[in-house]
């Protein structure tokens, strides 16, 4: 079963310094933190805040190269979590066709954001994470680092 979900913010792990984003489900309380590359968390903070670039980023290219193959991105999906990373896919309609392309949840998100399509989340992957965060954060040495509640700290991102 899949589960809509929207971006609820973006966050610093305060213990790796990595950017994490952080899903929310839109009809429920279920939350899935996503760690990600610097550049990619920068990609959807400046669609967050709908801040333009004087020219195309990679993702606004990507869904500029979609529109012109005359497909549209009906919707992403974190499709499943394995050794602690994500998998996703892009799926595109063309002619009626539904294509699947292989991508980062990270780009996948911030390509969902550009083409303003929903972003699916499998429920297993949503299962999973929950006990491998706390799996994560109970290694973690110095546990001063992290907010007492990871999934409530969800404050803005800092560009």
């Amino acid at each position: 079963m899949e589960i809509e979900m929207k971006i609820r913010g973006l966050m610093m792990d305060p213990a790796a310094n990595t950017p994490i984003i952080i899903l929310k489900d839109i009809n429920g309380e279920a939350m899935l933190p996503i760690w990600v590359g610097a550049f990619e968390a920068n990609a959807i903070a400046l669609e967050i805040e709908k801040l333009p670039s004087q020219r195309p980023m990679t993702h606004d290219l990507i869904k500029n190269i979609i529109m012109e193959f005359g497909a549209t991105v009906r919707r992403i999906i974190i499709t499943d979590l394995i050794d602690n990373t994500f998998f996703s896919v892009i799926e595109l309609i063309k002619n009626g066709e539904v294509i699947l392309i292989d991508s980062r949840p990270s780009d996948a998100i911030a390509l969902a954001m550009r083409a303003d399509c929903p972003i699916y989340v499998n429920e297993e992957v949503i299962n999973n994470s929950a006990s491998s965060i706390i799996e994560e954060v109970a290694s973690q040495d110095d546990d001063d680092d992290w907010p007492d509640d990871l999934l409530d700290d969800a404050s803005d991102y800092k560009m």
